[in-house]
């Protein structure tokens, strides 16, 4: 009876929402399914961060509507944070700005940037926000192949001029969900200089930047010289502190970019719920331990995950950052295919590469969100599926 509006039919299915309704089915049924679909840590949010949430939701003070710009307590700890972490000098006032999560920031910042018909640069396979919030802005985006061949980074010089001219945004995410890639500082260089060439805005999904092995630690955009001429960054506490539930993150940077989604922010929502701001200040300036913890977790489990794979004869490489395992299939299926005979057969819930674009059919991506026990247990079953020949193998 009532027709949605055409910015709503061309976005893509989201993905993550098909994947939840099958393995509620599966579930319902009795089944025992092992979820390494969605990117959903399984430990608890630290005590001490639960804990200042509960002192903080009993002061009436929080209960009322929360400033838009943040605590200027919480903006001076996310200042503090990235000079520690990052060596970047943020200035708290005008250069972050807290999110209801980072995603929502993501989405809504082409509204600040984007007129109808204008190019947002997307990598493909990418984190689907990128592609829909250019959508709902009016925008079009232009995909750039992350192929494995360039280590899934973005061949800028195979961009055509005429989408350089149309294009205002680039969004980046390293290191990267779905393909777990990482970049280097030579890299985010290029970028700049060719935002700067182009009048192109860089935008740097840093969500995963404390998941990291082996001693490596991902740079951030902004620590490269000239970035917050034309660069905004984004951040989560999500996956650092166990907190996805929370929806808690920031965007910083560039002045006028901050200031230009804190305008549309102020037209759309209220604020992060005080007490919330005030448990994000605790895990911000709280003990390293759990983050330290969580690493050697993550990487124990992906060492299982890549061994047990390798045993069945399949070339995988390990991540060096997120909890993302990304890995090419058979050639004789495609990835939902591949991903519905592995819920069918052996209840395993993965996700198919081509929920995150079409550079991502050939692959599915494995979420270390599962005891390693758990991991071992769905190594097991995928080796059966293997003898059982359901598909071909490489």
């Amino acid at each position: 009876m009532f027709k949605v509006s055409k910015r709503l039919n061309s976005l893509p299915p989201y993905l993550f929402l098909e994947i939840d309704k099958a393995k509620r089915i599966a579930r319902a049924a009795g089944r025992d399914i092992i979820d390494l679909g969605i990117g959903d840590p399984d430990w608890p949010t630290p005590k001490y961060i639960i804990e200042a949430l509960y002192q903080a939701a009993h002061d009436p003070a929080t209960h009322r509507y929360a400033l838009d710009q943040g605590m200027p307590a919480l903006r001076r700890s996310i200042q503090g944070w990235y000079q520690r972490r990052f060596a970047v000098e943020l200035n708290p006032d005008s250069e972050i700005l807290p999110l209801i999560g980072s995603k929502e920031g993501i989405a809504h910042f082409p509204l600040a940037f984007i007129n109808e018909g204008d190019y947002s640069l997307v990598p493909d396979p990418c984190y689907p926000p990128y592609k829909g919030g250019t959508i709902f802005a009016g925008g079009r985006p232009y995909l750039l192949p992350l192929l494995e061949s360039n280590g899934f980074l973005p061949d800028l010089a195979k961009i055509p001029l005429h989408i350089r001219k149309k294009a205002r945004l680039i969004y980046l995410n390293y290191p990267n969900n779905p393909t777990g890639a990482t970049a280097e500082k030579d890299f985010y260089r290029e970028v700049i200089a060719f935002a700067k060439k182009n009048k192109i805005i860089v935008i740097s999904d840093l969500a995963y930047s404390e998941l990291s092995y082996e001693g490596y630690q991902p740079a951030s955009l902004l620590e490269v010289e000239g970035a917050k001429d034309v660069a905004i960054e984004f951040h989560s506490l999500s996956k650092t502190y166990n907190m996805t539930g929370w929806r808690i993150g920031w965007a910083c940077g560039n002045h006028n970019l901050v200031s230009a989604l804190g305008k549309v922010k102020s037209n759309i929502d209220s604020g992060i719920f005080s007490a919330i701001q005030l448990a994000g200040i605790a895990a911000l300036e709280g003990p390293d331990e759990d983050i330290s913890k969580m690493r050697s977790l993550y990487q124990q489990r992906r060492d299982t995950l890549i061994a047990g794979l390798r045993s069945l004869g399949w070339q995988v490489t390990p991540p060096r950052a997120t909890f993302y395992v990304w890995i090419k299939i058979p050639k004789k299926t495609d990835s939902v295919r591949f991903s519905s005979l592995l819920l069918e057969k052996a209840d395993i819930i993965v996700t198919p590469g081509v929920g995150f674009g079409k550079y991502g059919e050939g692959y599915i991506r494995i979420a270390l969100t599962v005891g390693e026990e758990r991991i071992k247990e769905a190594v097991r079953r995928l080796e059966k599926v293997i003898e059982a020949k359901t598909y071909g193998t490489k």
